[in-house]
């Protein structure tokens, strides 16, 4: 796990961007992207009395994929939900931190409030934002959770690192729905994982034979990047898959019965789309072949 930290306060540089891309749709059905717009920039309007932002970085990269051959979930999908597992880490974090400085008031976020994550890790010296809007960091790449303690507690805080995209474009050039729509810009509503966990309607037939067998989110412009070729395999247990999940075929992901789906997924992220929703992606991407 890394840890950065820094002082809260409004994020300048990030509300023009976040105000164009909403005002361009780019948010697609994820209507909720456009609430809350002046907590998203500023937690001290979401947590009273916060002084720091302490973000923190755990990784997820798996020991073993999914072949080649079949169809792919997106890593941080493989084990646990992430949700839970992190939230229990942070409040264990925030009771060790209690017992050792005293009273400290603040609230833990993992992906389930309008924080800001990625621009928090960047602005705490944890990485930077690469082409493909990700976090990105010379040590280990881009297969992290991201979560955040936001806190009443005054601390030395961490500065940015620098770009280190340079020129390369292979993840614009990767992304088979063309989703980068410019360096470091992503159109959600175009993303591979906003149609197969997100939109609850049918998948536009524009899309059909791009999905390149992604039936649960997408890691394409991440295993693509250069950066991850440092990425080591993770050491958290609840993260690794169920036993039977790295060995389905095609025609078993065809065949899936809910109960099968039930199994796999148990306390999974994958729960989020639902057996239909994976249905649907499975039937969308074998419509094609």
């Amino acid at each position: 796990m890394s840890c950065g930290i820094s002082e809260a306060g409004f994020l300048e540089e990030e509300a023009p961007r976040l105000e164009q891309w909403l005002n361009e749709n780019r948010q697609g059905d994820m209507q909720w992207m456009g609430n809350h717009f002046d907590k998203r920039l500023d937690p001290t309007k979401l947590v009273p009395g916060a002084k720091s932002v302490v973000s923190l970085l755990l990784n997820y990269y798996p020991e073993e994929t999914q072949d080649d051959g079949t169809y792919k979930i997106s890593k941080y999908a493989y084990g646990r939900d992430y949700h839970f597992v992190i939230k229990r880490k942070l409040k264990e974090f925030l009771y060790r931190l209690q017992e050792e400085v005293g009273d400290v008031n603040g609230r833990a976020f993992v992906d389930s409030a309008p924080v800001l994550d990625k621009a928090w890790a960047a602005k705490s010296g944890l990485g930077w934002i690469g082409k493909n809007s990700n976090l990105l960091s010379k040590q280990t790449g881009s297969f992290f959770f991201i979560a955040e303690l936001i806190i009443d507690l005054d601390l030395e805080y961490d500065t940015p690192v620098t770009d280190h995209c340079g020129s390369c474009t292979a993840c614009i050039d990767a992304c088979p729905t063309e989703a980068i729509y410019e360096p470091y810009k992503v159109d959600g509503s175009k993303c591979i994982s906003y149609y197969t966990i997100e939109l609850k309607d049918e998948i536009p037939d524009s899309e059909k034979g791009k999905f390149e067998d992604w039936m649960f989110g997408c890691d394409i412009c991440q295993d693509v990047c250069p950066w991850n070729r440092f990425s080591q395999s993770h050491n958290e247990p609840l993260f690794d898959p169920h036993p039977d999940l790295l060995k389905m075929t095609k025609t078993d992901w065809e065949e899936i019965t809910k109960d099968t789906f039930g199994k796999l997924f148990k306390k999974s992220a994958v729960k989020r789309t639902k057996f239909a929703g994976l249905k649907r992606n499975i039937d969308f991407i074998h419509d094609r072949e």
